[in-house]
């Protein structure tokens, strides 16, 4: 009786063994396989793992009636999208449009009524995608590309979306090797064309993505545009296959493609190149000048409006001389300044005097000539940027601020202040 008692005892515990052990397994089970489902979820592969980690980019290739063409760049850490950059560069180089918009010279607000400012939408839709991690998880309501699927934006960002997908089907590329911002340089002299050649660009991930070389006279017109309007006519009075805006453009085009202003061969000691098809003017100072503008680094963005300007005095003075200033504004500073005058003959005062004609020292015993002591006076203005900053001894207009200068000068800030009223030469 005792013997069967113990083997009852003995398979009851076997049977409470086998019990638990079927109740672990299936508890294992339980833990194990949703795990690897978790892993393998395709939500969990679209956020993570998806893209090869670096630096994505990507350009516009043609500038939209609004003078701006847009840029995006993107970064990429552990297979995330965690940085992105919706920006803009201009027709005419210069800042890009995030820091243009920052500094107060976009003003959405101001003249559209707008919600925000651009740049302050553009955050906005580079959080969007940020969070969905995908470019393509984007709905428009309009042709235009406007979206109500991110709150406080109405600009439209069908721009931004769809350079993020070409920039992610690029593959990374990383970031280019100029410090990103505005560069410009500009000659030292008018040539004998009676042009002062200048070039901007505008650098975003360390990539040239905008160029402009074109040049001033010394009435204030822009070359470029001054062409554009058809008043310069290369083709009609030159013969030359295309128009200068025209051949300028493909000059431009062939920097930002090769990066590299010193990647340029010559022909001749003038500068032409066979390196560039359609292109017959000369062009190494595009590339002298991009060379030396980047060598400079970037620059900041002043408070004017680019362009050039122009002032003349009403009638001929007593001496004869009726006096004019055109100044030239890059990236919102004054980079040239010309001061000069004209008589009746239509001579130009510093020409006539720089070729020995006026003699100011020789008759009038002056500590330089009229011509020096008016360079002086045009640099003081590009040092100060500012056409109030200057204080008189006298009534004539005479200063002490300037060293070197006994000549009066109010004239040339007075014309200065009304150039500037009368804003940007047009050519409509």
């Amino acid at each position: 009786m005792k013997k069967i008692g113990i083997l009852f005892m003995v398979a009851l515990l076997v049977s409470f063994m086998m019990i638990s052990l079927v109740s672990c397994t299936k508890k294992a089970e339980t833990v194990v396989a949703p795990a690897a489902t978790v892993t393998e979820s395709p939500k969990a592969n679209a956020v993570q793992g998806t893209y090869k980690d670096g630096i994505y980019f990507a350009v516009e290739e043609t500038f939209a009636s609004s003078g701006w063409k847009y840029a995006v760049t993107l970064e990429v850490e552990n297979g995330s999208i965690v940085k992105a950059d919706w920006n803009g560069v201009n027709v005419s180089a210069g800042a890009t449009k995030k820091a243009y918009d920052k500094a107060g010279k976009y003003n959405m607000v101001k003249f559209a009524k707008a919600q925000a400012e651009w740049y302050e939408q553009a955050a906005k839709a580079e959080a969007h995608l940020l969070e969905t991690q995908d470019p393509s998880k984007i709905t428009y309501k309009d042709a235009e590309g406007h979206t109500d699927d991110i709150a406080g934006v109405s600009i439209h960002v069908v721009e931004f979306f769809d350079l993020a997908k070409v920039a992610l089907a690029k593959g990374p590329v990383g970031r280019g090797s100029y410090a990103d911002g505005a560069y410009y340089m500009v000659d030292n002299e008018f040539a004998s064309s009676g042009w002062k050649e200048y070039v901007a660009l505008t650098v975003i991930n360390g990539n040239i993505v905008g160029v402009n070389w074109s040049a001033f006279n010394r009435s204030g017109d822009d070359k470029k545009l001054y062409d554009a309007a058809g008043k310069y006519n290369m083709v009609k009075f030159g013969k030359a296959q295309a128009e200068w805006s025209v051949q300028a453009a493909r000059a431009e085009a062939y920097l930002i493609e090769t990066q590299d202003p010193s990647k340029i061969t010559y022909k001749d000691d003038e500068g032409h190149t066979d390196a560039i098809s359609g292109v017959s003017v000369h062009v190494n100072s595009l590339f002298d000048l991009a060379s030396a503008a980047l060598k400079a680094g970037p620059r900041e963005l002043g408070p004017y409006k680019d362009g050039g300007y122009y002032a003349i005095q009403d009638a001929f003075g007593s001496s004869g001389w009726k006096e004019y200033v055109s100044l030239f504004v890059e990236n919102g500073n004054i980079v040239n300044v010309y001061w000069s005058a004209l008589n009746e003959k239509g001579d130009d005062k510093k020409v006539y005097d720089m070729d020995g004609k006026y003699n100011m020292k020789a008759y009038g015993k002056a500590q330089a000539e009229w011509y020096e002591q008016a360079a002086k006076v045009e640099q003081y203005l590009l040092d100060s940027q500012d056409v109030a900053k200057i204080s008189y001894t006298d009534d004539e207009g005479h200063t002490d601020a300037i060293g070197g200068v006994s000549i009066h000068v109010n004239s040339l800030f007075e014309l200065a202040a009304q150039a500037l009223k009368n804003g940007v030469v047009s050519y409509k």
